[in-house]
């Protein structure tokens, strides 16, 4: 007997990992919907072949695409993931078992991070925790376009599961420069609208406290060239981020 809870997958062009990721979900859930904002690389098909249910629309950002998946949804506890998020072993069978004891319960999950196949361990990307497993009638998500968050009452207890998600940030350089580029241009965007601004000053600086902190005081290091890779792309994606909100208030 599988749990009642459902997965609910935000993706765009995850054809490479998926097929992975609904199959881990279907371990314990007789139901999985995907939420599908345009793929052309083949993605839809692997969805539809792996058992999910396909949802196709446009992009409304992060929280409304998710807000689209759970309203469709066939129970009332979600687990909402990303594509490249898969469960592992331990959070598996802690779902299989999962029984409880009142809906207003809200459930952090860990997080473990991978660069390519390699677990970064130190730095930004590390002791991740995020909120993904709640009742839908005590909590949604915001609209925002990106960073996206939970809304539910203040006083919502709030418990941990056993194990760890599995996040495939990027299997490669190519990956994490797309992606960076793709947080930066949104968060900027973000900023803009919120009224913010950023001096060239502020650019620079937070570009060198990101490394610094990141490489050196989370030990970044001790992930080796990965580590090196990762604090650069954090930094420069803060450069890029500032430098597009400077060019949206110039604008």
């Amino acid at each position: 007997m599988k749990t009642p809870v459902s997965v609910v997958i935000i993706c765009n062009n995850e054809a490479a990992i998926i097929g992975r990721t609904i199959a881990a979900a279907m371990l314990f859930t007789d139901d999985v919907v995907v939420v599908d904002s345009g793929s052309t690389d083949g993605t839809q098909q692997i969805v539809s072949s792996a058992g999910a249910r396909l949802l196709q629309t446009v992009w409304d950002g992060y929280g409304m695409n998710k807000n689209k998946g759970v309203a469709i949804a066939k129970h009332n506890w979600i687990l909402s993931i990303d594509a490249d998020e898969i469960p592992d072993e331990t959070l598996i069978n802690a779902l299989k078992q999962f029984q409880p004891s009142k809906h207003s319960i809200i459930y952090s999950i860990k997080f473990r991070s991978f660069f390519g196949n390699k677990m970064i361990r130190f730095g930004e990307w590390s002791n991740e925790s995020h909120i993904r497993l709640y009742h839908r009638e005590h909590a949604r998500w915001n609209e925002a376009q990106v960073h996206e968050s939970l809304l539910f009452t203040a006083n919502a207890p709030i418990e941990s599961l056993s194990g760890y998600i599995h996040h495939f940030t990027a299997g490669n350089l190519n990956d994490l420069r797309n992606k960076s580029i793709q947080y930066a241009e949104l968060n900027a965007t973000k900023y803009f609208q919120a009224g913010k601004k950023a001096s060239l000053l502020k650019c620079y600086l937070a570009t060198i406290f990101s490394f610094i902190v990141n490489y050196f005081f989370r030990l970044g290091f001790l992930d080796g060239s990965a580590g090196l890779t990762v604090a650069r792309m954090n930094a420069w994606y803060t450069w890029l981020k500032y430098r597009k909100l400077r060019e949206l208030n110039a604008n």
